[in-house]
């Protein structure tokens, strides 16, 4: 990935007919557990107050019989001649009675998160939909499409007819993901059903684009299918559920813009205050590979054999033993040496301060004596 391999452009035909270099955010380390963390809270902040009514389970006239009736003192519905006279009331234990602690709409519904970890979100979100198995593992159908990530030209940007996006989307192999989502439509269990959310469906790819000439019209109307300004992305729609590996097309322009959004690891963004790309500081990191490496092991072959100087002589431990400790780390001198020196300034400074104290006092009790 150092080296920024090309992309190649396909038309609406699904023919190639360009090349395109991949954006340094795509080599962007990918981390799940901050896609999450970002994703979970993000999502809260599209949630709808909600409580219940305030005078819910207070609606009757109640009041306690007291003491004296071998009963408990739980306020009680007056009246008689019908089954609710007698009955327990308001306490959240009673039936017809109030919730404890009853919700309110003052809750704190919006969680704010920290925008440089936004941003990292993003970047190893869309550097996850580069990677096929990825995208395979999410359950997207990609296995007929020439290549991952999937950038076409920019006329499909004017399409605003939904039987030319078809028709698109079948050119180049996309439309088995598609179907995918209309197969897996299905009732939605539980009470959303009667809440406008009566159906669940599978995510389809998301199409993003840099200019609007009709193609946010041409692709709302097709299961699955979501559309995405490369200005304004969201980890909503590049990590459904958190999840990553989205199947994204991409217009070239927007594919091209990516540079300028997010910068390289070298350049800052154009768009981004003094923002920089995250990157690996590790380039490789398989450690089994780099610890069996050639080049460590004959350096770790020599240290061993320094210590050992015959074969059956005790290994000793360099956490212990300080001339061993300086054969494999020869810096290991230098921090003990300043740990010696700062220990000797701290009793230096002790001692001044005592010496100090003590003049201070004999000059108070000779003025008291004098």
């Amino acid at each position: 990935m150092a080296a920024r391999p090309t992309v190649t452009v396909f038309n609406v035909k699904g023919e190639q007919t360009a090349t395109a270099t991949l954006p340094a955010v795509f080599t962007a380390p990918i981390r799940s557990d901050i896609v999450q963390f970002v994703h979970t809270n993000v999502a809260k902040n599209k949630r709808q107050a909600y409580a219940v009514s305030v005078e819910a389970g207070h609606q009757t006239s109640a009041i306690s019989w007291g003491t004296g009736r071998a009963v408990s003192r739980i306020p009680r519905v007056s009246g008689s001649g019908t089954h609710r006279a007698g009955q327990a009331a308001f306490g959240n234990m009673c039936r017809g009675g109030r919730m404890f602690a009853p919700t309110k709409v003052f809750r704190k519904w919006h969680v704010k998160v920290n925008q440089n970890q936004r941003r990292f979100a993003t970047a190893s979100a869309l550097a996850a939909t580069a990677l096929p198995s990825l995208v395979l593992a999410r359950g997207h159908k990609i296995e007929e499409i020439e290549e991952v990530p999937l950038v076409v030209a920019n006329d499909v940007e004017s399409y605003f007819k939904t039987k030319k996006a078809v028709a698109f989307l079948k050119a180049i192999n996309a439309y088995a993901d598609v179907e995918k989502v209309v197969d897996s439509k299905k009732m939605r269990a539980g009470k959303g059903k009667y809440r406008n959310r009566r159906h669940t469906q599978r995510r389809g790819p998301l199409v993003i684009y840099n200019q609007d000439e009709g193609i946010v019209k041409a692709f709302r109307n097709i299961p699955g299918v979501e559309t995405a300004s490369v200005n304004s992305l969201n980890l909503l729609q590049l990590a459904p559920g958190g999840h990553l590996g989205r199947f994204v097309i991409w217009t070239q322009d927007a594919f091209e813009k990516l540079d300028s959004i997010y910068g390289t690891t070298t350049q800052v963004s154009e768009v981004k205050k003094d923002y920089t790309l995250p990157h690996s500081i590790i380039t490789n990191p398989d450690l089994p590979r780099l610890i069996n490496s050639e080049e460590i092991q004959s350096v770790v072959r020599e240290a061993g054999q320094a210590i050992v100087k015959r074969p059956f002589t005790q290994r000793k431990n360099p956490l212990k033993n300080n001339g061993v400790l300086v054969r494999f780390n020869p810096y290991a001198q230098t921090l003990r040496r300043r740990e010696i020196l700062a220990e000797e300034a701290r009793k230096a400074g002790k001692t001044a301060k005592k010496t100090s104290k003590k003049v201070v006092n004999k000059e108070f009790i000779g003025a008291l004596l004098q």
